[in-house]
């Protein structure tokens, strides 16, 4: 018997997650290691879960996560965004709730490039008279 599997790609900034939904009772794991020992940060445990308490599947989906690259945050926004894209997947008629939240949206800004003759992308070196 094939196992029922949805799924939903996320990137937030330098940070990709490939996320797997699967029916079960609502475990989530990201990187082989539970969601609140892989964050530690009860804000980003709620912006990964934000999706699912949205349209109410919360225990209806076990969630596998791999992510890579960015720091925390923006690993939480990929995830989040990944989520979102899968239960699209998953039920077609969640589409709607989800775009209006901004869930399926993927947020653009990236770190600028640092230019040459300055220290940092923008920041240009100390004035001196003399």
């Amino acid at each position: 018997m094939a196992k029922v599997m949805f799924y939903g790609t996320g990137r937030r900034k330098n940070a990709v997650a490939r996320v797997f939904l699967s029916p079960g009772e609502g475990s989530v794991t990201i990187n082989n290691k539970p969601l609140n020992e892989y964050f530690g940060r009860r804000t980003l445990e709620m912006i990964v879960r934000q999706p699912l308490e949205l349209t109410g599947a919360l225990a209806r989906f076990n969630i596998r996560a791999k992510v890579l690259g960015g720091g925390i945050s923006g690993q939480a926004g990929a995830i989040k965004l990944g989520i979102a894209r899968a239960l699209v997947q998953a039920d077609p008629n969640l589409r709607p709730p989800l775009k209006r939240a901004g869930f399926l949206t993927r947020d653009p800004r990236m770190t600028e490039r640092k230019k040459y003759g300055l220290k940092k992308a923008r920041r240009a070196p100390q004035y001196s008279k003399r």
